[in-house]
């Protein structure tokens, strides 16, 4: 048997204790490290979330968020023109209606105020960017829920569904280009798709909220639209335990026509990004949700934490794990930083 070491002796001027190889050599300087990452979070991999407030006359901070807003349609053509010139690859708009009744009508009202902040938006950057439109129905429902209330007091699904897709096609008219369905209902993406194919949006895409948990870390978002949830959302969003069932949802969803995946929140479900970025020939989005930025501020403005180091390493974990895009409120303000 050959004993003979591959690595041979140390050279004979080379301290015995000395190691032969040196990863570190890679990690000398800035150059050589950013020469040899191997993963880069990239500007165009970067979606902004933007609210579009009915009956303001000035942005409105969030105070659970610092440093976001809620719009004015003047500030957020503003604010949609700013992420686009910093580089961000998209922007994702929610609306947030003066307004709200059982049924969530707002949603599917052509001059509904999401429709609204669309045809500002591609009016205003449409050409240069992608826009994206979340269809729910939390947002206008007194209740909060994200569909309408059957008899038992749970969501209907299969009522909620028709009202998705009629969402998607006055989305689709506004000028979406993408539809984000995050309710979490059964047979969302089929009838979203068939709805818009019949209408003539065939080249409008779904970006479906897949792997959508029951979590915790939505709570500054509720504050964002001013939900009115009353009770919770685990008989529709995933039991944050699971991993066959995200798989589930996902295949689901392809099977129904979705162009796209995401998986929600992201850095608690990085295993979760992963296990459907290595099965999926999609592309897939995760999205950085409230909770994890307002932790992270939050921390920072304590001094407990480097805020942008932190920043970045979060996003480069989420892309990491497999992760195409990030929806993360940081996206126009890292864009410039993470290069293009």
């Amino acid at each position: 048997m050959n004993t003979h070491s591959t690595l041979g002796p140390a050279p004979a001027s080379t301290p015995a204790a000395a190691p032969l190889h040196r990863p570190r050599r890679l990690r000398r300087t800035p150059q050589l490290r950013r020469l040899t990452a191997e993963t880069q979070v990239n500007a165009n991999n970067l979606i902004q979330p933007l609210f579009l407030r009915e009956g303001i006359t000035e942005p409105r901070p969030i105070p659970s968020m610092p440093g976001v807003y809620q719009h004015t349609r003047d500030s957020l053509r503003k604010a949609a023109a700013e992420a686009v010139a910093a580089g961000v690859g998209g922007v994702m708009l929610f609306g947030i209606p003066k307004d709200k009744d059982e049924r969530g009508s707002g949603a599917v009202d052509p001059d509904g105020i999401l429709q609204t902040a669309l045809r500002d938006v591609t009016a205003e950057v449409g050409d240069a960017t992608v826009v994206i439109g979340d269809i729910n129905l939390d947002e206008y429902t007194t209740h909060g829920h994200t569909g309408v209330l059957g008899a038992d007091g749970d969501v209907d699904n299969d009522a909620s569904v028709l009202l998705y897709a009629e969402a998607a096609v006055v989305q689709a008219d506004a000028g979406a280009h993408i539809v984000a369905p995050s309710g979490m209902m059964d047979g969302q993406v089929r009838h979203i798709r068939a709805a818009l194919d019949q209408a003539g949006h065939h080249n409008v895409a779904i970006l479906g909220y897949s792997a959508k948990y029951a979590s915790h870390f939505y709570g500054p978002f509720r504050d964002a639209v001013e939900s009115s949830l009353q009770g919770n959302r685990r008989t529709y969003q995933q039991y944050p335990g699971n991993i066959r069932e995200s798989l589930r949802e996902v295949d689901l969803d392809l099977a129904e026509g979705a162009d796209m995946v995401m998986v929600k929140p992201a850095l608690a479900y990085l295993d979760i990004v992963r296990l459907i970025a290595d099965r999926v020939d999609v592309p897939v989005s995760a999205y950085q949700v409230s909770g994890e930025y307002s932790m992270i501020e939050a921390a920072a403005e304590r001094g407990w934490i480097d805020r942008d180091g932190t920043i970045v390493e979060s996003l480069t974990a989420i892309h990491r794990a497999g992760a195409s895009q990030i929806i993360t409120y940081w996206a126009t303000e890292f864009a410039p930083r993470v290069g293009r």
